[in-house]
């Protein structure tokens, strides 16, 4: 017999918390504090666990780039005007680039790389990356939560139109990740400033 919708997030909803926050997971994040409000997941739980998978993701990637940064640049010709343009944002706002980016989408997993290469401390990072990762942390969660009573408010029980909301969500975050990536394929694509177009 197949575990009913309850039963799966209750077995794995907090794993996938944490496993999706750790490779830039707003979607699985918003899909949490939803599953809180329907009384599946506990709220106060997926913001420590979404906590826990944000951190521990950045701390990986600013230690990629403190190690491999250089040797990985140069094989990755198509990141170099990103870096670029994040080194200089960090340059000019570094606290509250390093509290913030997290808000940023697209650019969660490439600024703890840039940060990693260049001379922030890592004690300092690590600091600012945890008052980030709470705020992100407990910003999503409770905007997934207050959706959910929203729409509830709205529409009456739930229960009913759970899947129906779980695969909007899902959708909707789908949607917007396949947009930035056309986006930045786009972008990368056009000729530059001193590039003759064609």
């Amino acid at each position: 017999m197949l575990p009913s919708l309850q039963e799966l997030i209750g077995s794995y909803g907090y794993l996938a918390v944490l496993v999706g926050t750790f490779f830039e997971g707003e979607t699985i994040l918003v899909l949490g504090g939803l599953a809180a409000h329907l009384g599946y997941l506990e709220l106060p739980r997926v913001i420590a666990t979404a906590f826990a998978g944000a951190l521990a993701g950045d701390q990986l990637w600013f230690v990629v780039g403190r190690l491999y940064g250089r040797r990985l640049l140069a094989r990755r010709a198509r990141w170099i005007p990103r870096v670029q343009r994040i080194d200089r944002v960090l340059r000019r706002h570094e606290i509250p680039v390093l509290v913030g980016f997290r808000f940023v989408y697209g650019f969660r997993s490439l600024t703890p790389f840039v940060v990693g290469m260049g001379s922030i401390s890592a004690i300092k990072f690590l600091i600012l990356n945890a008052v980030g990762a709470a705020l992100w942390s407990a910003t999503v969660a409770c905007a997934g939560f207050l959706f959910g009573r929203a729409v509830e408010a709205a529409l009456g029980d739930l229960r009913r139109y759970e899947l129906a909301l779980i695969a909007f969500v899902a959708l909707t975050g789908l949607g917007l990740w396949f947009a930035h990536r056309a986006i930045e394929r786009r972008r990368r694509q056009a000729p530059g400033p001193t590039e003759p177009p064609g």
